[in-house]
């Protein structure tokens, strides 16, 4: 399993969807902490679903700390339609989520 336990910091919130089922489905993009100012900055896609996602969108604002427990994800990505490029993206289908006072 690829289960993995991190602190990050909210970006930005890019909504809510709800399906047929009326399950909740909200998707986040936060930032791992840098160890040092020459490394890039790491951003990281998050999927958070059911009841955890309204409490997403009630409590935690962009420049909020969190602590996420999920499953991560890595997916290739294609960036060019004529040449092959590809890149990755990771992804983390959150299970549990805490705030992180600083």
């Amino acid at each position: 399993m690829n289960y993995t336990i991190f602190t990050a910091k909210v970006i930005q919130n890019l909504g809510q969807s709800f399906f047929s089922d009326q399950t909740s489905l909200t998707e986040l993009i936060v930032q791992l902490p840098q160890i040092s100012k020459n490394y890039p900055k790491l951003l990281i896609h998050l999927s958070i679903w059911g009841k955890l996602s309204y409490d997403i969108t009630k409590y935690y604002q962009p420049e909020d700390y969190i602590i996420i427990e999920g499953y991560i994800l890595i997916k290739t990505i294609n960036i060019g339609s004529f040449e092959n490029l590809t890149d990755k993206q990771v992804e983390v289908s959150v299970f549990k989520l805490y705030p992180l006072r600083l």
